[in-house]
């Protein structure tokens, strides 16, 4: 009997250990013929349950899922035992791609504005249509002049994207919300080396993290809250625990000790913490003396450094102490740590500890990934900075841009309203705009996409091919296969209307600018085969086969390739030089008018904005006050009842760039001089969900930048406090459910605020 891709998990018993031998099987051509239809029935008596391997593409770092399909319908979604990253957990997100699927919000058509641009009229044209408006525009300007900007793509994708932008000669300005600009250039500096590395927390003994969120949102949080329950319970002695953080996160709130650092002075504290270790003559001698290479470290002293970071100087000598003796010590830093105008800074001093201690390259420390198993495709997804952005606003309201294609990004809700992005994109009242087409790759409505004139939908992950390249990675050589676990939503719509594959779309309109992009196919499927094809002609990792199509079959069984010896074997990069020179956090705002520092946070479940639109994503309560639905504001429970706020006053929220209103959350584990609000709402565009629900705090950032990378310094606005009179009550896990106003069809038609 022939292995299919169905029956190949059952078969292979969810084993990840070791390569699995195929004997020749074919593919099927009829097995992804399934239905998905616009209006899901009720569950079927009958029927046959399908497992698909794939990737959910709703987490920041890719997780191996296995998607249950039933009648032609994604049931259920799980994660896949075999696949390195997550090893059979998922986060809450991946649960909500299935709402991204079937979200009743979807575009079904290409879309052409009629309109005032944001005006929000749109007419429905073919595929032909717009594709020909778009390529007829290009063709008109300079490649310069053509801007893309997507979210952070790896893998295939990447070299798809690349390849276009390379021939076309145009600009690509990668996006994402919180960028790890600052993570990313420590790296570098810190261990030589682009990808970033696995942090292996699982067989650490002390793990110091400032700042690094790590079990809520930070990097790859499933995979280290995964590490993170061997750390403590494995079959060796209870790892402990340090986090260094401005907020009591979730990470904090599982710490043996949570300290409060005072926000961008987390570098300082780091080179304090080595500065004590060095006058104790501990550490590794030889990085010692790489690492003081011309830098004083007495300047950094615990007595001298106390009062500027918040931590008494015995709390630091303790700290120092501990790392030095109960090893492997492991420290690790992103976050709030990395936001400051001093990011860079303090990433460096934090991630040379490591070098201190002589953990780079063994168990429990600093593990570095090995480049990619296949040398053409992206090391790692490129981020433009805070300071890019801003270049490129001044080049559209200047007219150098001709048209702007977008995908997966958001920038007009997350680029702070002070880089002017979005004001540049507007243009003027006249009817003439300073960016003659927009064109957003998108399946639903966001701020960006809002503002479009050619909107083309694209498939959901669920209907489409793909893979990921994870960074970080598992210490080996990893890539993750996507593969369409259901048929297009839209295809009834016919050919011409329907949602179509993103890098499909690039590669048909790169033939129609007569651009050869040097790929080896003529749809991304071919470029993925192509791709898996060299893998198997490798003969490694964890699957084999007599004969590609069983290769090809097995891939997409297990949801991917991995070759576990595949390991970095180079030397272990000799330690650079500490910062010789303070940095000190500015701020946006100064204390004597604004009271209060500013640290934003991401959402467990929204991340920056990016799952707002799906109402799983919505009701999954906050790990640390439980809250749901909304923007809230975490304040000083002392400090609260000095201004007399209670939880559920609406307060205005004030920097020098603009003004929020949010819910009060008097909170115990906030600082007397910090304000914390999570990323995620206020959403102008983005369907019945998220659209005018809550606040956009990156609207009253600071426009500040890290001094060397011109990364945004999105924690380092100071604002001040002030009660508007309204309460709502604030949606919360615990609490009871109001009665709410129904129509006879019991349907909630409105919801008021509750009276204290």
């Amino acid at each position: 009997m022939a292995v299919t891709r169905r029956r190949f998990l059952s078969l292979a018993g969810g084993s990840a250990a070791g390569a699995i031998l195929f004997q020749a099987c074919g593919v099927p051509e009829d097995e992804l013929l399934v239905q998905a239809p616009v209006e899901m029935p009720e569950d079927l008596v009958e029927g046959f349950d399908i497992r698909y391997a794939t990737l959910c593409r709703q987490c920041p770092t890719s997780e191996g899922v296995v998607v249950r399909v039933m009648g032609g319908r994604a049931k259920k979604v799980e994660g896949n035992v075999d696949y390195p990253i997550n090893q059979g957990k998922h986060s809450v997100r991946c649960e909500a791609a299935l709402q991204d699927l079937y979200h009743p919000d979807r575009i079904s058509a290409p879309l052409v504005r009629v309109g005032d641009r944001g005006a929000g009229q749109w007419e429905e044209i073919s595929w032909t249509d717009a594709l020909s408006r778009v390529s007829s525009q290009i063709s008109k300007l300079d490649g310069e002049e053509v801007v893309l900007t997507t979210g952070p793509v790896s893998g295939h994708l990447g070299k798809v994207v690349d390849s276009f932008v390379g021939k076309l000669g145009a600009r690509q300005i990668p996006y994402e919300t919180i960028e790890n600009t600052n993570l990313q250039a420590a790296v570098s500096y810190v261990f030589g080396q682009e990808v970033l590395p696995d942090f292996d927390i699982a067989n650490a003994g002390y793990v110091l993290s400032f700042g690094a969120d790590f079990l809520n949102t930070w990097l790859s949080p499933v995979r280290f809250a995964k590490a993170y329950g061997e750390f403590r319970q494995g079959d060796r002695e209870r790892g402990t625990l340090v986090h260094v953080d401005s907020r009591f996160s979730m990470t904090g709130a599982n710490a043996d000790e949570w300290v409060y650092v005072k926000p961008g002075w987390e570098g300082h504290l780091a080179l304090s913490i080595a500065s004590e270790i060095v006058s104790a003559g501990g550490g590794d001698s030889d990085a010692v003396a790489k690492l003081t290479n011309g830098v004083d470290l007495d300047q950094y002293s615990a007595d001298r450094v106390s009062a500027a970071t918040g931590v008494s100087a015995d709390r630091i000598k303790h700290i120092a102490e501990e790392f030095a003796s109960h090893g492997p010590s492991l420290s690790i830093g992103g976050g709030a740590a990395a936001a400051h105008t001093n990011g860079l800074f303090n990433m460096k001093a934090i991630y040379s500890l490591n070098q201190l201690v002589g953990n780079v390259g063994q168990p429990g420390g600093v593990i570095l990934n090995p480049g990619p198993a296949l040398s053409d495709l992206p090391e790692t997804p490129a981020t433009a900075s805070f300071g890019q952005w801003q270049d490129l606003s001044a080049d559209i309201a200047t007219g150098k841009v001709g048209v702007l294609i977008v995908r997966g990004a958001d920038p007009v809700y997350g680029i702070p309203a002070t880089a002017g992005f979005k004001k540049a994109l507007v243009g003027s009242s006249t009817g003439k705009f300073n960016v003659p087409m927009i064109v957003s790759f998108s399946n639903r409505m966001d701020d960006t996409t809002a503002l479009a004139d050619i909107i083309l939908p694209e498939h959901s992950s669920f209907e489409d091919w793909g893979d990921d390249v994870p960074n970080p990675a598992p210490g080996y050589q990893t890539i993750g296969f996507q593969q369409p676990v259901v048929r297009p939503f839209f295809e009834s719509r016919g050919q011409h209307l329907g949602s179509k594959s993103f890098p499909d779309v690039l590669i048909s309109m790169a033939q129609t600018l007569g651009l050869d992009l040097g790929l080896a196919g003529e749809t991304f499927k071919e470029v993925l085969e192509d791709g898996a094809r060299r893998l198997f002609d490798a003969d490694r990792g964890s699957v084999k086969a007599t004969d590609f199509p069983s290769f090809w079959n097995g891939i997409l069984a297990r949801g991917g390739w991995w070759d576990t010896s595949a390991r970095h074997t180079g030397p272990v990069p000799d330690p650079q030089p500490l910062p010789a020179k303070p940095e000190t956090p500015e701020s946006g705002g100064s204390e004597s008018s604004y009271s209060y520092a500013l640290v934003p946070f991401l959402s467990a479940s929204l991340g920056s904005g990016e799952g707002a639109h799906l109402p799983w994503l919505q009701a999954t309560p906050d790990p640390i006050t439980t809250a749901t639905w909304q923007t809230w504001v975490e304040i000083n429970i002392r400090v609260a009842e000095d201004l007399g706020i209670e939880e559920g006053d609406v307060v205005k929220v004030t920097s020098a760039h603009g003004t929020i209103e949010a819910l009060a959350y008097p909170h115990p584990g906030i600082s007397p001089d910090v304000v914390s609000v999570p990323l995620g709402q206020g959403h102008g565009a983005g369907g019945r969900y998220s659209e005018g629900r809550g606040a956009n705090v990156l609207s009253i950032l600071a426009p500040l930048a890290d001094s060397q990378t011109g990364a945004l310094a999105w924690a380092a606005t100071r604002v001040n406090l002030t009660k508007t009179g309204d309460w709502v009550r604030l949606p919360k896990f615990e609490n009871s459910a109001p009665d709410l106003a129904v129509d006879e069809d019991q349907k909630v038609i409105e919801l008021t605020p509750i009276d204290s």
